[in-house]
């Protein structure tokens, strides 16, 4: 059975904002590894048009930074799903928009053998916390106090208690915190 890995990154004051976070080739590489190892990724529209918006344009045209262009090609590569209730069509490779609900998509997804579903959005995280669905989280805390923008968990509808089961720190003082929901 597959495994749900809810992977964000996040300032240290707890938002959710791809221009505050600290993209080296380190961390580059740890996310290429995590979609290699992953059979599918999950997005909501916004996150999903964010991404669609710049990595299929680094496949076609390399940066020439090896990990930037690996991670390129690894996102492309791994299926994507897509949860909207507007989108009407995506053009991006390895992309399909959700036919069933979110709940149905992934307990179908979970019972699939081999690698793991990754969730890759903020909106897909809270949805999926609040169904609990998500088997692990990998939180990447940047060193970095936003002072606003997107906070994570804002709309969680109960206390959920996790167990850190790993930790991993970058050179850049980034920090990737591995929690498991526990069952009490």
């Amino acid at each position: 059975m597959a495994k749900l890995i809810a992977g964000i990154n996040m300032t240290l004051d707890g938002f959710c904002d791809h221009t505050s976070a600290i993209a080296d080739e380190e961390l580059h590489d740890y996310f290429t590894a995590l979609l290699n190892n992953s059979g599918t990724l999950l997005y909501g529209r916004i996150t999903y048009q964010l991404m669609e918006s710049y990595w299929p344009d680094v496949v076609k045209k390399p940066t020439g930074n090896k990990s930037t262009d690996e991670f390129a090609v690894a996102i492309e590569n791994t299926p994507k799903v897509v949860f909207s209730h507007t989108l009407k069509q995506v053009d991006w490779k390895n992309v399909r928009l959700a036919a069933r609900s979110l709940k149905e998509e992934v307990l179908e997804l979970k019972k699939q053998p081999g690698k793991d579903i990754l969730a890759g959005s903020p909106s897909m995280i809270v949805a999926l916390t609040n169904l609990n669905l998500i088997d692990e989280y990998q939180l990447c805390v940047h060193p970095i106090v936003a002072g606003k923008g997107l906070p994570l968990f804002k709309t969680i509808n109960d206390k959920i208690i996790l167990k850190l089961v790993k930790t991993k720190t970058f050179g850049t003082g980034v920090i990737m915190l591995h929690y498991v929901p526990t069952k009490g």
